[in-house]
């Protein structure tokens, strides 16, 4: 029997692996990648009895994956807030899905774990940009505000952290960043023992949203900002970030961060306005490699040709 944990490289599910394995201690095969990196289970193969834990990734994006590795007789328990599609009916399936516009995988697991690890669950609502709910959590758990800005902090950065173009953009592989984190019961322990993790995330956010900050839209209304950022590590690692700063700094304003992906293609990262925390997956779903949830989507691979398109499609939903 093997045990294999497959979760999405950002904060959200760095952070409900670090719960589950801070509970249920196990050695595990870690199977990961980059926040867009969201098929993973095509890199699983599994026998009868082997049990996988999977973690925020869409169902949707892995059914015929999740099935076959259903089929082959493993077990899955399976926690996510994507869109899952039809949710399999099998007895070796254990689903906690939860689409809600204000949870994410961690709290799910929060849930599931009835709080044992609570201020892990609010450093990944931080990161997923859910700072409205966060900061009610950490209110109700008494946290003063320092305390609240610390969490903030690493949610942040842990998040900044998975994106990329591939894990060479990052600056901590998210397998290894997970095992940073899972050796620390709470967040603020690893924020102040594991200085050099810390310090390296912090550095390398605080000096990449500087560079991001600086870039000027490339169009811009009322209603909707589009950046383009150059072909470089830093833009990679600050696309998805940058998104949510300005979301927060321009509630009522959809935006589009656009990154030189190849000669001929976009990375773009989508965020609704805050106000209006809906559309961002209605939009990324109009081409074929978009994809995410109803307040942050993205879209993998957008041929140049059709920015403008992707222009239109954003005014037609947010006019």
């Amino acid at each position: 029997m093997r045990f294999i944990d497959i979760f999405n490289g950002d904060a959200d599910g760095i952070c409900a692996l670090v719960q589950l394995r801070l509970a249920e201690p196990r050695a595990s095969e870690l199977v990961t990648g980059i926040k867009r990196e969201i098929n993973l289970l095509k890199n699983v193969q599994a026998t009868a009895g082997d049990k996988l834990t999977v973690l925020d990734i869409s169902m949707e994006k892995n059914t015929k994956d999740l099935l076959r590795l259903l089929d082959s007789g493993a077990e899955v328990f399976y926690a996510d807030h994507h869109q899952p599609g039809e949710i399999p009916q099998h007895k070796a399936l254990s689903a906690h899905i939860d689409m809600a516009a204000t949870t994410c995988t961690s709290l799910i697991i929060d849930k599931y774990l009835k709080g044992q690890f609570h201020h892990w669950a609010i450093t990944a609502a931080y990161g997923d940009n859910l700072t409205t709910v966060a900061d009610g959590l950490a209110d109700k758990a008494g946290l003063s505000a320092l305390q609240r800005e610390e969490l903030s902090s690493l949610g942040i950065y842990l998040n900044y952290n998975g994106y990329g173009a591939n894990t060479e953009d990052l600056l901590f592989h998210p397998a290894e960043l997970f095992k940073q984190c899972v050796a620390y019961s709470s967040p603020f322990d690893f924020i102040h023992e594991n200085r050099a993790a810390y310090e390296k995330l912090s550095t390398g956010y605080n000096e990449d949203m500087r560079a991001g900050l600086t870039i000027e839209p490339k169009y811009q209304t009322q209603k909707l900002a589009v950046i383009c950022l150059p072909d470089e590590k830093w833009a990679r690692r600050v696309s998805g970030v940058l998104g949510n700063e300005l979301a927060n700094q321009f509630p009522d304003r959809a935006h589009a961060i656009v990154t030189v992906k190849d000669a001929e293609h976009y990375l773009v990262s989508l965020r609704a306005p805050n106000s209006n925390r809906s559309g961002a997956d209605k939009v990324a779903g109009q081409f074929p490699t978009g994809g995410g949830r109803k307040a942050a989507a993205g879209i993998n691979s957008l041929p140049k040709s059709q920015l403008d398109q992707l222009i239109e499609v954003m005014e037609n939903q947010y006019a």
